[in-house]
């Protein structure tokens, strides 16, 4: 794990050769949906293993079949709530929930529109109430504009104020990360990788393409089809 030196609380995994190995995969663009969706699960999994290592940490005693030992528990693995943001991030949180079994979910259905605005329509949110020594970890594999991860921490706050609020992600550009540490400087963000730049159309460089496209399949746009009236 790593922190940006540009940024307070930004970490990334670039140290790690398997989430590399893992990661290179997802990139190339010859990797079909179902090893995509794998190894989105995979970083999820990952990631959640190392989140673990920034949590608060309680020594214990116990019992062995033989003597009493010391040993530990992880206090804040079981105050989570994953927030999902559809689709792309399905797969993280089935990763991230082998580690934190005890979470709660929430899910919001948010949606980029085209630049130069990028405007975000959010059609869907159920988000469970947040607890003072919860740790909440919002979960959107590309952090790129960052418009849609603004939305989506504003509407958090309304469920409650947490203990930690976790931007959890594959890649990330800086104009993202940048806007997210201005509007909210105590959130913290893990990413596998911090990437160049963004294009023109709000894509990371280099990226992996639409993370959910690759993930699930592009959605078929139908055609518009004439109003039929009646006459009844």
């Amino acid at each position: 794990m790593i922190e940006d030196k540009r940024w307070n609380g930004v970490y990334s995994f670039e140290d790690s050769p398997y989430l590399m190995e893992v990661l290179t995969e997802l990139r190339d663009k010859n990797t079909d949906s179902i090893a995509f969706r794998k190894g989105l699960v995979k970083l999820g999994r990952y990631m959640g293993y190392e989140l673990t290592k920034t949590m608060e940490v309680e020594e214990i005693k116990v019992e062995t079949p033989l003597e009493e030992t010391e040993g530990i528990v992880i206090k804040d693995r079981k105050n989570v709530v994953i927030v999902t943001v559809l689709r792309a991030a399905i797969p993280l949180m089935e990763g991230l929930i082998k580690v934190f079994e005890h979470a709660r979910v929430g899910i919001v259905s948010a949606s980029r529109g085209k630049a130069p605005k990028f405007e975000i329509e959010m059609n869907y949110v159920k988000i469970p109430q947040i607890k003072p020594e919860d740790t909440v970890i919002v979960t959107d594999p590309m952090i790129a504009t960052g418009s849609t991860l603004l939305k989506v921490i504003e509407e958090i706050k309304k469920y409650g104020t947490p203990k930690r609020l976790i931007v959890l992600g594959v890649l990330a550009a800086p104009e993202g990360i940048g806007r997210i540490k201005t509007a909210y400087p105590e959130v913290e963000i893990f990413v596998t990788k911090i990437d160049r730049e963004l294009n023109d159309h709000g894509y990371i460089l280099p990226g992996l393409g639409d993370a959910g496209d690759r993930a699930f399949g592009a959605p078929i746009k139908l055609p518009i089809l004439p109003q039929v009236h009646t006459i009844e």
